[in-house]
């Protein structure tokens, strides 16, 4: 008589526990959330969560933002950092260790505090990306201060090519910008603000003068 393998492990409405050759099991327990009482959160950490967390129906669509003010906060989204947001939001740290390893702009192992990310996709690749990259990564040499890397389509391709320099768009960028860029981040100057997106009335300096012609 042959052996028979085992019964595949179900939910009770029927439908087959997830797993690749193993059943869930359910006799462990559940992912904790961290306690209150014992994790310390920063207050203005706590009052930017609590703010984004304010924005959404489901508050688990705060993650992001949330992240973003941990790892301003911390400088990259150590496991302390995430232990404290996963404090505030009430949810597991794996949860969000989950969204901080999927999303690009996520820093999870430490980092130089100035974070330059050159876009390399398609409209920066064409008007030079990848010569820009290297530049900068030339200027800033092995300054530990730095994390210079190419990042992937950052939505800003009317001012390609560009690169996000702690958080502020800037360009469109020659390779002569380059040092220029290294030298205001070690001089805790703003970086060529001329080439600030933030700076503009809109991407095209010239638009608004061409729609009263």
């Amino acid at each position: 008589m042959s052996e028979q393998s085992p019964a595949v492990a179900r939910y009770g409405h029927g439908s087959r526990i997830p797993g690749w050759d193993d059943s869930v099991d359910l006799g462990k327990d559940p992912a904790p959330v961290p306690d209150p009482a014992t994790t310390p959160v920063p207050p203005q950490l706590r009052e930017q969560i609590e703010a984004a967390m304010a924005k959404y129906p489901n508050f688990r669509s705060a993650a992001i933002p949330a992240l973003h003010a941990a790892q301003d906060l911390h400088g990259w989204c150590s496991p302390e950092a995430i232990e404290q947001v996963a404090c505030v939001m009430r949810l597991t740290p794996g949860y969000l260790t989950a969204v901080a390893t999927f999303y690009d702009m996520f820093e999870t192992e430490p980092v130089g505090r100035h974070r330059v990310y050159v876009c390399t996709n398609i409209s920066c690749s064409l008007r030079g990306g990848p010569e820009l990259l290297a530049a900068v990564q030339q200027a800033a040499g092995e300054d530990p201060d730095f994390n210079v890397r190419g990042f992937e389509c950052l939505g800003a391709c009317d001012i390609a090519p560009m690169a996000s320099v702690n958080g502020e768009f800037v360009g469109p960028l020659e390779l002569a910008d380059a040092e220029q860029l290294v030298a205001d981040l070690r001089e805790g100057r703003e970086v060529l603000p001329e080439k600030q997106l933030s700076r503009r009335a809109c991407a095209d300096p010239g638009a608004k003068a061409q729609a009263h012609e």
